[in-house]
């Protein structure tokens, strides 16, 4: 799964992801959390930054507060999920990342690791939004990352990884184009793990209002 990433360096997104105006008001940020605020890229003349919520509200939701919020979804299932399905075919997006945490079971404690890929630094997630109003008028954005099955850096720590698109493939996941199944599983395969890199690092992770440059500083001795 993935269930906490970073994004830094974020006056690189309009370059990185030729967005047409990047100044939506977010700082850099090192532990972001569910039920954050973030930019996500959309296509819509073009491809834009929109801030959305992290946690998936479907748009026919009745009740917003007994609503799932899921953050992630599952590859191998998104053809098949209502929730999920008709966001496969015209509401994909891109979640600008610059690493993402995940925790190792080991001697009894959750181990926390940070993840990057290597040559980037800002990438792009996998990511479906939605859009729910209520009778009011007031609406709220809301998006998912996918993940995937591990490679072998990955398969090492946890079961499953966030999709992270190769630069390739980007603008063709974030198209309105319905993209047939097999076009589907390749972009959403694993990132090769060569390209990856991991490490330690420290517990204070784990708190979400530990969001400083320190969160993703390597841990030593582990």
């Amino acid at each position: 799964m993935c269930g906490r990433y970073s994004l830094i360096c974020i006056d690189n997104l309009c370059g990185r992801f030729r967005v047409i105006d990047p100044s939506i008001g977010f700082r850099s940020h090192f532990n972001i959390a569910p039920g954050s605020m973030n930019p996500v890229i959309v296509a819509h003349e073009r491809a834009e930054a929109v801030m959305m919520q992290w946690g998936l509200v479907p748009h026919w939701t009745k009740d917003i507060k007994a609503a799932p919020r899921p953050i992630n979804a599952r590859a191998e299932s998104l053809a098949e999920k209502p929730m999920f399905r008709e966001l496969l075919r015209s509401q994909r997006c891109l979640v600008p990342a610059s690493g993402f945490f995940e925790w190792k079971h080991e001697d009894g404690r959750k181990v926390p690791f940070y993840i990057h890929v290597n040559e980037d630094s800002i990438f792009g997630f996998a990511g479906l939004y939605d859009i729910w109003r209520n009778p009011a008028g007031t609406t709220l954005q809301t998006y998912t990352i996918i993940t995937t099955t591990p490679n072998e850096l990955m398969a090492q720590i946890h079961n499953r990884m966030p999709v992270i698109l190769k630069q390739d493939d980007e603008m063709r996941w974030l198209s309105r184009d319905v993209l047939p199944a097999d076009e589907i599983t390749r972009i959403l395969s694993p990132y090769p793990a060569e390209g990856m890199e991991v490490y330690p690092v420290s517990e204070r992770v784990n708190k979400t209002d530990a969001d400083d440059e320190h969160v993703i500083d390597p841990v030593k001795g582990l």
